[in-house]
Order: C-alpha cells, then sequence, then structure tokens
C-alpha cells in the first residue's frame, strides 16, 4: 500500500532573495519595454474612453524614481507608508515604488472617512501618508504627510534607484480587512505573496501571457484588484486596464471592445448588471477569451445566461485577504454546479472538524476550510492581532472562517462563513444554500439570507429578493419552491422585496445589512 504524500506546498518553492515590484516590473520591462503595462480609462460617456498609457518601460522608472523619493524623506526599511489615494496612476506608482524600496505600503479605499483612516495610520503606525487634495487626510501628530502632486514633482528630480535588496520572508504589504472584534485587523503579506500566485495563471486563468489584456472592474485598493488587476498582468508581460470613471455597467463592454480585453475579472454581481442593463447583441465581445469571477459564490443560472448571451465562459475562484485565490475552474475543466472548483496545483488544501484537530475530514463532511501553512501566497500574519491570529492558526494549518466540504472527485463545495451562518431551530444553515436555491426560480433577479429579527428573542430566516420584474412579484411561489427544494428547516420564513441589495464598494452582499431596515 502507498504511504500518502507528506501535507504542505508542493509547488517551486521561491528564491531567499525577492522584491515583489522587481518581480513584477524588470523582466517585462527587459523584453517589451515599449509595450502597454498599464492602461488607464477615465470617462464613460465619450467614445473612443480617454486613457492614460503608461509603458513597462516609463513604468518601471518612474517606480523606481518614487521609491528612490521616499528613501529620501528618510524612510527605512520595513516602514509603513500609508496610501490616501484614489484610483489613480499615483496610486498604483507609490504602492509598487514603496515595495520597491522596501516601504510597506498601506493601501486604504477612497471610500472612508478621515476617522477611519486615523485608525488605519494608528494601527499601522505608520511613518508617512501619501494623500491627494480631494480625499480627507487622517488628523494625527507626527506623521509625515505628502501629496501625490508634490511627489511627482520630486520624482522627476530623482533618478531611479535599483530595486531594494529584501528577503522573500520580508514584509511587502499591508491590507486591513474586517476583524472579530469590530476593528479592521491588518493583513501583512510578504514579498513571496507574488510568487504564491503561480498556481492560478493556469489553475484559473486558464494560461496568461504577453498577448493577453486583462480588464479588472476592483477597486485599486482591493487585494483582488492588485493581484489580479496589476501583479498577474505584468509578471506575465501582459496589459493591464483599469478604470477610475463614473460607475456606469455600460462602459465594461466598451472597454473590452475598445482595448481588446481577453480576460475580464470582477464580481458575479457586475456580470449579472451587464447581462441586465448591456445589449450585447448590439455590442459582441469578439476579443475576450473567458470572464474571471471571485468575491462571492457564482450562481449557475448567472453562468449558463453569460455563456448563452456572450459564448464565453466565466471561471470562479474562492480566495480570502489571507492568502489570495487557492480554490478555481479554469478552461478545459468540468465545472460543478455549487462548487468553486479544486484546489490549484501545488496547494495543499483541506477541510478541518470546526470544534478541533489537525486531520482533514473525510469527503463530505462540512469543515472548516484550511490551507497549509508553507503555502508561499499565505501571509505572514495579523499585524498587532496575537489573539485573533492564534484563532487562525492550527498547528501547520491556517483555518480561515469558510465552511467547506470535498466530494469524491476533489471539489471543493463552498458553505458560506462561519460567522454567516443562521440558526433555525438549533440547525445550522448556510446563507449560501437558501440563495442557491431561489436564485433558480426565474422571479428571482438578485437575492440575499440572512436571519431577520421578528421579536427580541426569536429570528427567522428571510431572504431578500430583488424582482427579476417587479410586476410579477410573487412571495407564495418563491415559499412554495423554496418548500419544493429545501429541508423545512431551510426554507425561508419570510420573502422580502427590494429595489437593491446592499454591497461593499467591490460588489459584496452585505449580508448582516439586509435585516436592519425590517427587524422587529
Amino acid at each position: 500500500m502507498t504511504a500518502p504524500a507528506p501535507l504542505g506546498f508542493r509547488g517551486p518553492l521561491p528564491p531567499s532573495k525577492l522584491n515583489l515590484s522587481q518581480y513584477c516590473l524588470e523582466q517585462s520591462a527587459k523584453h517589451h519595454p515599449q509595450k502597454d503595462a498599464l492602461v488607464l480609462a477615465t470617462q464613460s460617456d465619450l467614445s473612443p474612453v480617454p486613457a492614460e498609457h503608461w509603458s513597462y518601460a516609463s513604468l518601471q522608472q518612474r517606480v523606481c524614481q518614487v521609491a528612490a523619493t521616499l528613501v529620501g524623506l528618510s524612510m527605512c526599511n520595513g516602514d509603513r507608508v500609508l496610501l490616501r489615494l484614489g484610483n489613480s496612476v499615483d496610486f498604483v506608482t507609490s504602492f509598487f515604488g514603496a515595495v520597491a524600496a522596501g516601504l510597506v505600503p498601506v493601501p486604504c479605499s477612497a471610500m472612508l472617512t478621515a476617522s477611519e483612516v486615523a485608525f488605519l495610520a494608528d494601527d499601522a503606525a505608520v511613518s508617512l501618508v501619501i494623500g491627494t487634495d480631494d480625499l480627507p487626510m487622517p488628523e494625527t501628530t507626527g506623521i509625515q504627510s505628502i501629496s501625490a502632486g508634490e511627489l511627482r514633482a520630486r520624482c522627476d528630480r530623482h533618478p531611479p534607484m535599483a530595486y531594494a535588496d529584501t528577503d522573500a520572508e520580508d514584509p511587502a504589504f499591508l491590507i486591513y480587512t474586517s476583524g472579530t472584534s469590530g476593528q479592521p485587523k491588518g493583513v501583512l503579506h510578504a514579498h513571496r505573496s507574488v510568487w504564491g500566485r503561480r498556481p492560478m495563471y493556469h489553475d484559473w486563468y486558464g494560461g496568461i501571457c504577453a498577448r493577453d489584456t486583462v480588464l479588472h472592474a476592483g477597486a485599486f485598493n482591493w487585494s483582488y484588484t492588485l493581484g489580479v488587476g496589476l501583479m498577474d498582468p505584468w509578471v506575465n508581460g501582459a496589459t493591464a486596464v483599469l478604470y477610475n470613471g463614473p460607475r456606469d455597467v455600460e462602459v465594461w463592454p466598451r472597454l473590452i471592445t475598445q482595448f481588446g480585453a481577453t480576460l475580464f475579472a470582477t464580481v458575479p454581481g457586475l456580470y449579472r448588471q451587464i447581462l441586465k442593463y448591456c445589449d450585447l447583441t448590439q455590442q459582441p465581445l469578439p476579443s475576450l477569451r473567458h470572464g474571471l469571477c471571485a468575491g462571492e459564490a457564482l450562481r449557475e443560472p448567472l453562468l449558463a445566461a453569460w455563456q448563452q448571451c456572450t459564448g464565453t465562459s466565466l471561471y470562479e475562484a474562492l480566495g480570502m485577504s489571507e492568502c489570495s485565490t487557492y480554490v478555481s475552474t479554469h478552461p478545459g475543466m468540468a465545472v460543478r454546479p455549487g462548487s468553486p472548483g479544486k484546489p490549484q496545483t501545488g496547494r495543499c488544501v483541506a477541510s478541518l472538524a470546526l470544534e478541533g484537530g489537525t486531520e482533514p475530514l473525510p469527503c463530505g463532511e462540512v469543515g472548516l476550510l484550511a490551507v497549509h501553512r508553507s503555502d508561499p501566497g499565505l501571509m505572514l500574519g495579523y499585524w498587532n492581532r496575537s489573539e485573533e491570529e492564534a484563532l487562525v492558526y492550527r498547528g501547520p494549518w491556517f483555518v480561515g472562517g469558510d465552511l467547506a466540504c470535498f466530494d469524491a472527485d476533489g471539489y471543493v463545495h463552498y458553505h458560506g462563513r462561519r460567522d454567516d451562518l443562521m440558526n433555525a431551530g438549533g440547525y445550522r444553515v448556510s446563507p449560501l444554500e437558501v440563495e442557491a436555491c431561489l436564485s433558480q426560480h426565474p422571479l428571482v433577479g438578485e437575492v440575499g439570507v440572512s436571519e431577520l429579527t421578528v421579536r427580541e428573542d426569536v429570528t427567522v430566516i428571510a431572504a431578500f429578493v430583488v424582482p427579476s420584474n417587479p410586476d410579477e412579484a410573487d412571495a407564495g411561489a418563491l415559499l412554495e419552491h423554496a418548500r419544493q427544494n429545501l429541508a423545512a428547516y431551510k426554507c425561508p420564513r419570510e420573502i422580502i422585496f427590494v429595489d437593491t441589495l446592499p454591497r461593499t464598494a467591490n460588489g459584496k452582499v452585505q449580508r448582516r445589512q439586509l435585516a436592519q431596515p425590517f427587524g422587529a
């Protein structure tokens, strides 16, 4: 009998010396110096859409000039730099320039208030804030600040510096995400995190090369955009296209067509909006190989509708801020309804028991999805959050809050977040399972499921539905559909029709906000 393979990451390991920015830009600038590395489209109401173009040579020069300028401000290796910048080239060059200098950029959303930004600046103990005049700056003392305009002016006076001599294990960037304490927590990533993205190139993208043009629809500060929208295209010599104009859903097919995007990445909700509001029969997408989606579950009706309308497919990935994507589907792989795919090649992923233990659960048993700590894409840890960090490390595993099981063929079946689970008479119910059922009904355009408090001590499962046709909204039909397809304890007790679902800036449904206007 053959002994089981030892647990752990089974792909090539990163070199001991590695600088994330250098890895992204140096080789592509050497081999494709005049090729577009970055295209930033700026308006939606003009045709063609205006855009700013940066070649690999010019982008690398500006990144290394930013690095030199920051070092000239008496910044030292490992110092944190808060980026209070919108979706602009300044954000891109400041992020990669800080990394190139051996500093640690801390990106934040342009939507944050000054007090929220002040919390990040204090929590991360930043040494410098780079900001713009149109965004409120945090009220901080003892911290240097410089405007994006002043940084550009100083860059013009600095020759580019060489990339900092960083180790693969050195901190590279700090991303803030939701914390269990109610305050955001910093996820600290090493330079090796860019190496840890390599399994995605085949097992999600279906191959990515210098002939590709990647359009990403996310905000620049989002780890999904930083990775898929910038790092991955540049490592492979492709062109990255981003957009910072008004949020007009009809702009996305135009951008795909105008810039010849071969890969488009966003959340499933935007694909749904494109199908609803854009006439793709009048504007086909001839350059598009396929779409990538992450951030929320891809429902089978949406996948089928996109395939029928565009002739292209969508490939889903499951990821997290702590490790980016690690489970996915890809071209040539059979898509299994209700599953985001299989662990990417080389990654060691398992489902572990809720109550503890380090042995992977057998097929079919739902547990906490875990990634082996040897994965080079995994975070260094939570910034100054030792208690929260202790909750996610279990022996050789990083254990997040995702619930999942594996089937006999190795597909992961996602059962939502542990903290999203609803309680129905003592039974744990995932909102994703109820949402998947209701989304099959033709009367449902979008749906989010959450617990609704009807009395101080009583909650019921409620479905918040954006009807596909408001004139045909029928709660009774949806309740009957649920009764026919779900166990009784999983069925919603209430159907509430709404105009929209609350979402984050990056398109994720905010389930905890669904019931707030309707409770009790």
